[in-house]
């Protein structure tokens, strides 16, 4: 009898893990705008999350918590990005390659791309970062660090960082410009 039941959870699991509900991490944008909505929202928190544990030195239960998603999530989308530590946890690799889909500014309002390196993507958050500091302080001492920069996308396309104040100024009273979310919205 408990052979029987032990082949039946057997069968039950490989019928599970068919390739058709088989979750995969999106290597392109266009990839990642096909995935369904709500994966789509769970591949940008893992992203986050996995970010958070990275620069905070978060454990990944707290940062899974803090985003609202699944430790599992975690692992299935964003494996690649951790590594076990000594003691058994979970540890945000110093760089990695998940795809994001971020915001980025151009001349003509704000552009989607995706960018697979992770320390490009720190970049453009701190970039974010001061853009947002000029507009709404009239700072523009952290702009300086950015002029002449560019971010690749995950095809190699550079996107020169816009640092030209007047620019800025115009963009930001035409209402392009919003700081709810560095990340780019899900379909």
């Amino acid at each position: 009898m408990r052979k029987k039941a032990r082949q039946g959870r057997k069968a039950r699991k490989r019928a599970s893990s068919g390739s058709a509900t088989r979750l995969v991490p999106p290597r392109t944008v266009e990839a990642f705008f096909a995935m369904p909505m709500h994966f789509q929202e769970v591949y940008a928190s893992v992203t986050q999350a996995i970010s958070r544990m990275r620069n905070d030195r978060v454990s990944l239960s707290r940062a899974a918590q803090e985003f609202g998603v699944g430790r599992r999530h975690i692992q299935r989308f964003g494996g690649s990005a951790l590594r076990k530590g000594r003691n058994g946890r979970y540890l945000a690799k110093k760089r990695d390659s998940l795809l994001r889909v971020l915001l980025i500014l151009a001349r003509h309002g704000v552009v989607e791309i995706g960018i697979t390196d992770s320390g490009q993507a720190s970049t453009l958050g701190e970039y974010w970062n001061a853009v947002h500091r000029y507009l709404s302080t009239g700072d523009d001492s952290r702009l300086v660090n950015f002029r002449g920069k560019h971010i690749a996308d995950a095809h190699g396309e550079k996107f020169p960082l816009l640092t030209d104040r007047e620019e800025l100024d115009r963009l930001g009273s035409a209402g392009v410009l919003s700081f709810e979310s560095l990340y780019a919205r899900a379909a």
